[in-house]
């Protein structure tokens, strides 16, 4: 064999081991298979796969699938039908993600990309982005002659949120809506746009070119709501985290965009945030502040203690970060197909310290539940803070919201002193699963799925306006107007500010 046919024989190989596009063929064998792994998976491991939902409900959606495969062709076929499934749990912690090598070749895309990100204002459809074609603000009708409506609802599926929630699938749609079009439909070479413009009927329509992934990713950084919504999507700076400023005589502002502040009670950071906190509240017992706005609707979670080390300095009560935790086994289950880069064959020789780790922690069964012990901080007794805030407290929160977050929003919707400004969160006001993320790897297409364990109930009061399968539900719902978006204003911050006004 000569050299000259060696080479293309290693070329052709090659291409077939590393150009993975989500578009190629996939045969419904494999899809079977994989399906079959990932009930098995949910029914194991997952605490949370009956959360939100019957059995009879999981078992009617999984009959659907099983049939649904027969109509499906492709990779991206299968992984659209694996989101679909995985979102219909209801739990924010779940996330469906491409093998490493097939996400590398949709980066690569040259074209076939909707070029403009777009954001949701007012429950419209709003073009986020400056051009020749399409007047900024403009309200998109339809895609290619797809209702924008129907687009929307098929997106879904590819942000998972706590329970039947819907407010906080805007974070994804609005940060990727692009490649969620583009995962649903393919690749397309244009796009006809139909839209209007504020205060008018009139429908107009134009047609653009596709743009290639690091293309609309350039779009979307330069978006015209960056400066309004820029924390919501990038890694925050240090000086970012937290901050405090005192707005007026009787007033002070408290934001935390993030609980990410060290990984434990021993982490520096979390020490310095402890110390911080304790001084601004001693400042504001000082002065004699009537009013603070805590402002959390940057927040997608983090660590504890963060979350209720900062509720103490809120709490009116003795409480507990969790009413109870649980799980569903007391040794991880499907050890072959478990996100590891140890060898499957491997695995059951070291996995022995985990599971003494899980039976320690959750060493009380009961109905096939293993409850957290009693000793561990999630179930610690905790007093408020000495030095307390006790006067006005309003909560603003956003779509955003999650997570420790969430849990921490929760317990301070829950406050009798506390008004809630802003629009659902997307975690739940009662619970939520959380704490320790598990991954598991489908044989055959390689897809990534993950979710967190610990199904947890908060320890929050009953309020009339909070639902078990939604998020946090404010007492005012406040949606940024489409003037204050035109002109990056926080429509939230000034209602508040004209309610504490108001209610003198």
């Amino acid at each position: 064999m000569t050299k000259t046919i060696i080479t293309f024989l290693f070329l052709i190989s090659s291409i077939g081991i590393f150009a993975q596009s989500i578009d190629e063929p996939f045969s419904t064998r494999k899809m079977k298979k994989d399906l079959e792994v990932f009930k098995e998976i949910r029914l194991k491991a997952n605490s949370g796969l009956y959360k939100y939902r019957t059995k009879q409900q999981i078992d009617s959606i999984y009959n659907w699938a099983e049939k649904e495969i027969n109509n499906l062709s492709t990779y991206r076929d299968f992984y659209n039908l694996i989101c679909t499934l995985t979102d219909y749990e209801g739990s924010l912690h779940n996330n469906t993600l491409f093998p490493k090598k097939r996400y590398e070749e949709v980066k690569k895309e040259k074209s076939g990309y909707f070029p403009f990100p777009v954001k949701i204002v007012e429950n419209k459809v709003l073009l986020n982005f400056q051009t020749d074609k399409i007047p900024l603000g403009a309200e998109i009708v339809s895609i290619n002659n797809r209702e924008i409506s129907n687009i929307i609802l098929k997106t879904y599926k590819f942000y998972t949120t706590d329970g039947t929630n819907k407010t906080g699938k805007q974070i994804g749609i609005n940060g990727s809506f692009s490649k969620y079009y583009r995962y649903l439909f393919g690749l397309e070479n244009e796009f006809k746009i139909i839209f209007k413009t504020e205060n008018s009927d009139t429908q107009k329509s134009v047609v653009v070119k596709s743009v290639g992934y690091s293309d609309y990713r350039k779009n979307f950084k330069n978006r015209h709501s960056k400066s309004f919504d820029r924390l919501q999507y990038e890694n925050l700076n240090e000086d970012e985290i937290y901050s405090y400023k005192q707005i007026n005589k009787n007033t002070g502002l408290l934001t935390v965009n993030s609980f990410g502040i060290g990984g434990n009670e021993e982490a520096t950071e979390h020490k310095i945030y402890k110390k911080w906190l304790d001084s601004i509240f001693v400042n504001i017992k000082n002065n004699g502040l009537k009013n603070l706005i805590v402002d959390v609707r940057n927040n997608g979670g983090g660590t504890d203690p963060n979350d209720v080390i900062t509720y103490s300095y809120l709490a009116s009560r003795k409480f507990q970060e969790s009413k109870q935790v649980w799980i569903s086994f007391n040794k991880i289950p499907l050890l072959k197909y478990y996100d590891s880069p140890i060898p499957a064959f491997l695995r059951p020789l070291g996995v022995g310290k985990f599971n003494r780790y899980f039976q320690k922690r959750f060493p009380t069964e009961k109905d096939g539940k293993y409850f957290i012990s009693k000793e561990t901080n999630e179930m610690k007794a905790r007093e408020p803070n000495k030095n307390a805030f006790t006067g006005n407290i309003y909560l603003l929160i956003s779509p955003r919201v999650a997570s420790a977050g969430s849990l921490f929003a929760a317990m301070v919707a829950g406050n009798e002193n506390t008004i809630t400004i802003g629009e659902e969160a997307m975690g739940g006001y009662y619970g939520h699963n959380g704490h320790t993320d598990f991954g598991y790897v489908l044989p055959k297409s390689k897809i990534l799925t993950e979710f967190s364990i610990d199904n947890i109930e908060q320890d929050v009061p009953k309020k009339s306006n909070q639902f078990y399968n939604r998020g946090i539900i404010p007492d005012y719902n406040v949606q940024q107007t489409f003037e204050d978006f035109l002109n990056n204003v926080d429509t939230q911050m000034n209602f508040t500010l004209k309610l504490m006004i108001n209610e003198k």
